[in-house]
């Protein structure tokens, strides 16, 4: 996180307030610093914005999302500037599949493994699709079939 100190938001005035007091540098000066502290942050992608002020903002901290295979849902803990290829690294200690094996999708698209959790919209207790790449799960059963099948000629 960067921080800037920023007077633009702050104006002095000089002017009389309706008590007929005019106000002091020093109430000025202090306004001005509980109000024009802008801080910054970097996102992933090297764009820097401002920071977000809510308790949990997109791309802070950990998140809890849900993820659903056809059989069962698995609650997952993770950093919300995470990957979607390191989800499923977390996701192959919790399943058969490996990473390679695994397909997520986020509101009805497939994610590539480079992309980030919260640049996509991935929040707290979201659900996250995980589907078996159906190439791989048909070559396992070509593999396992090959097996029982003897060829007389």
């Amino acid at each position: 996180m960067i921080k800037f100190r920023s007077m633009r938001f702050c104006r002095s005035s000089s002017s009389k307030l309706g008590n007929g007091n005019k106000t002091t540098p020093s109430s000025t000066e202090k306004n001005c610093r509980s109000i024009g502290e802008i801080q910054w942050e970097l996102r992933p992608g090297g764009m820097l914005v401002q920071k977000r002020e809510s308790n949990q903002s997109a791309g802070e901290g950990m998140i809890t999302i849900i993820v659903s295979t056809v059989s069962q849902s698995h609650e997952i803990s993770i950093e919300a500037t995470s990957t979607f290829g390191e989800l499923k690294t977390i996701l192959s200690l919790v399943t058969n599949f490996e990473p390679q094996e695994q397909r997520l999708l986020f509101k009805g698209k497939e994610r590539d493994d480079n992309e980030y959790l919260h640049m996509v919209g991935v929040r707290n207790k979201d659900k996250v699709l995980l589907l078996e790449d159906p190439a791989i799960k048909e070559k396992k059963l070509l593999n396992n079939h090959s097996h029982f099948i003897t060829v007389y000629d």
